[in-house]
């Protein structure tokens, strides 16, 4: 039991990472912004993608394993992909209000595309998530949990323990921050 919860632990800290990778990636490169730290910690990940990817793995994927056809035609993955755009645009909406509440406002704003909810949330950044979580879920996923699963336990138990007393201190840190 304790090996799964690293497990996933593990795949949180990574798809965090990665999260944090692209939105610099798109700050930095696409819309040539400069860089600033993405996440609302002072590390290199944005939680609420591993958030995101854990909310995806548990409820979409049961969904993934099932054959679900229209006559001939497999149509599994296109509910996967409306289901990942379903529950990650919920995330970021509720992500949104939450950094409002913890942190006085929300780390992007959606206001200058069409189909928008407030900025928080609106269908091109919602369609761009079911992109990325239909490449997370059927192609990262499976190769994290290829490597987690060939990794020595002690190998495995040192990962673990570095990112969680990175992430702990992390939000001690961000804490300590709030309260001056």
């Amino acid at each position: 039991m304790m090996r799964k919860v690293q497990e996933y632990f593990v795949y949180f800290m990574f798809y965090s990472i990665i999260g944090w990778i692209y939105e610099v990636f798109l700050e930095v490169v696409v819309y040539r912004w400069g860089f600033s730290n993405r996440g609302v910690l002072f590390g290199p990940y944005c939680v609420i993608y591993g958030t995101g990817a854990l909310i995806l793995l548990f409820s979409l994927g049961w969904l993934m394993k099932k054959r679900i056809c229209i006559g001939k035609v497999p149509v599994t993955p296109l509910l996967v992909f409306l289901g990942i755009m379903a529950v990650t645009t919920g995330v970021e909406l509720i992500g949104s209000y939450v950094m409002e509440f913890t942190s006085g406002g929300w780390a992007w704003d959606y206001r200058r595309f069409a189909f928008n909810f407030q900025g928080r949330v609106a269908l091109n950044p919602s369609v761009r998530f079911g992109i990325g979580g239909m490449f997370f879920l059927y192609v990262l996923q499976p190769l994290f949990v290829n490597m987690t699963e060939k990794m020595p336990p002690r190998v495995f138990n040192a990962l673990s323990g570095v990112l969680a007393a990175a992430l702990g201190a992390d939000t001690v840190w961000l804490a300590v921050k709030s309260f001056r």
